[in-house]
């Protein structure tokens, strides 16, 4: 592609992100005390968080439940026109609903408000309309009113629902900090993919019982190498009636070649390092990972109750996708 047919299309993109990065600085002077009473009502809740919309602000609801159900807050979706065909329903007595509209004028959103007043559900609205049915009828009202939308004809919901999403990632944030969600709470709800790992991936997790390179302190070095080489860490530990002692690394080997010293004579004490360093096996991996690029070392030895139990090599850590 041309330079020339490039330069009109980052113009366009630039345009439209400078546009949504001034609708998002906007919603900060429209916060007041309307957004610590949807807290309030929040964390009064007994039940779960139900969040509507109608279309894109649908999509965004979806998005905004997911939030709350990762950050401790127990959270549904129920889709704005279903709802008024039965999945109502679904809302219970002590729950709490969030309404997403960019104008809180949509017929849909209007059919739903009587039974909710009705059933004496505590309603929010998230709304660019102040003066909207849907502001009217809610027992608090945020605002997320925008200038103008992205798309050139001011048509296409993108700075609005851009507007939406934070207010809700703004609430959702909140609450995880008012109620002390910890990395501890996270992983408890993100077991799976390389973030749960990252949160609760140990470095016994990882080790192989088949490749737990050991040699004696008075190994030869042919020893030492077909050791390293069969168990694949790139190292191998040296240990003295079964204590730890040492460690050899491919590196000490390439070193020692370098120096011409003899190769009959010398053993695995002449080559080793003392003192290697070590991590208990309940370590997390994540912290393993931090600790080996920090020495820049791409292995590690493992211990259990000051006893070796095996190696982790920076391999491990990257099949595990922690990399």
């Amino acid at each position: 592609m041309h330079k020339t047919d490039i330069e009109p299309i980052l113009k366009i993109a630039k345009e439209s992100l400078q546009i949504e990065g001034e609708a998002l600085l906007g919603l900060i002077p429209q916060l007041n005390d309307q957004f610590a009473l949807a807290i309030q009502q929040v964390q009064k809740c007994k039940g779960r968080v139900v969040v509507t919309g109608i279309g894109k602000s649908a999509n965004i609801a979806t998005k905004l439940v997911a939030t709350f159900n990762s950050t401790g807050t127990p959270a549904m979706f129920m889709h704005a026109a279903d709802a008024i065909h039965g999945d109502l329903g679904m809302v219970q007595q002590h729950d709490v609903i969030i309404c997403l509209s960019k104008s809180g004028e949509t017929e849909e959103i209007k059919n739903i408000l009587p039974t909710i007043k009705k059933r004496g559900n505590p309603l929010i609205a998230i709304t660019g309309g102040k003066d909207s049915i849907l502001a009217k009828n809610a027992d608090v009202t945020i605002l997320a009113h925008v200038a103008k939308e992205a798309c050139p004809n001011n048509l296409a919901p993108t700075s609005s629902t851009i507007a939406q999403l934070a207010m809700g990632d703004a609430l959702a944030i909140c609450l995880l900090k008012l109620k002390g969600f910890s990395d501890v709470d996270f992983a408890e709800h993100h077991p799976g993919g390389s973030l749960g790992k990252a949160l609760t991936l140990s470095v016994h997790s990882l080790l192989n019982e088949n490749a737990k390179p050991s040699v004696s302190l008075n190994a030869n070095i042919k020893d030492v190498i077909l050791e390293i080489s069969s168990k694949r860490m790139g190292a191998t530990a040296v240990l003295n009636n079964n204590r730890l002692v040492g460690i050899i690394t491919d590196g000490d080997v390439r070193r020692m070649l370098e120096k011409g010293l003899s190769f009959d004579k010398l053993t695995a004490e002449a080559v080793m390092t003392k003192n290697p360093l070590t991590l208990r096996h309940s370590t997390l991996a994540k912290e393993a990972l931090q600790l080996m690029s920090a020495k820049g070392i791409t292995q590690i030895i493992i211990t259990k109750d000051e006893v070796y139990i095996g190696m982790v090599h920076l391999h491990d850590l990257i099949k595990e996708g922690l990399v």
